[in-house]
């Protein structure tokens, strides 16, 4: 007669004591969007933003008007200009555009620092009232369908979100 391997033994033992233990596993899932969408704070943090970036947006189109008035005056006058003048000029227009462009990609990471900044206070508020409620009411695991990656859930996944709303609300 053959030996067991006891990592086989191991296995079998677990994969045996398997349903039984299945049926007292419970899962949920939560749009992690739409809870942020109806917190209160989400729609300050995106309001400070939206402003900031119009804000940025201005300063943009200002530096943009001014290097156009630049380059209009450099086409008109160009054959006018000494040699010397013409690359002054030309250097100016150049080196204007680069601080445009320099300041568009800080402004980029301005942005997204600042909303990571704003954001991190809320989701984190949001975490753990998914955690509270997932603790509270014995899940093992919550799944974010917000994000995009189930393909599929079971009826019996639980859709936790009006309770996560409710202990946010407390």
């Amino acid at each position: 007669m053959k030996k067991v391997s006891p990592i086989l033994f191991i296995a079998l033992i677990f994969l045996g004591g398997l349903p039984l233990n299945a049926q007292n596993l419970k899962f949920g899932h939560i749009n992690s969007r739409e809870l942020l969408l109806s917190m209160p704070e989400s729609d300050s943090a995106q309001a400070k933003i939206q402003k900031l970036a119009k804000d940025y947006e201005s300063q943009m189109e200002e530096m943009q008007v001014e290097l156009n008035k630049k380059y209009d005056d450099y086409l008109q006058n160009r054959e006018k200009y000494t040699d010397l003048i013409r690359q002054t000029k030309e250097s100016d227009i150049q080196e204007m555009q680069q601080r445009i462009n320099s300041f568009e990609q800080m402004a980029q990471q301005d942005l997204q620092t600042k909303q990571n900044d704003m954001m991190k206070p809320i989701l984190d508020k949001a975490n753990a009232a998914i955690k509270q409620v997932a603790e509270e009411n014995g899940f093992i695991y919550i799944f974010d369908v917000g994000s995009g990656n189930p393909v599929y859930w079971s009826e019996k996944s639980i859709d936790i979100l009006t309770m996560v709303k409710a202990k946010l609300a407390k």
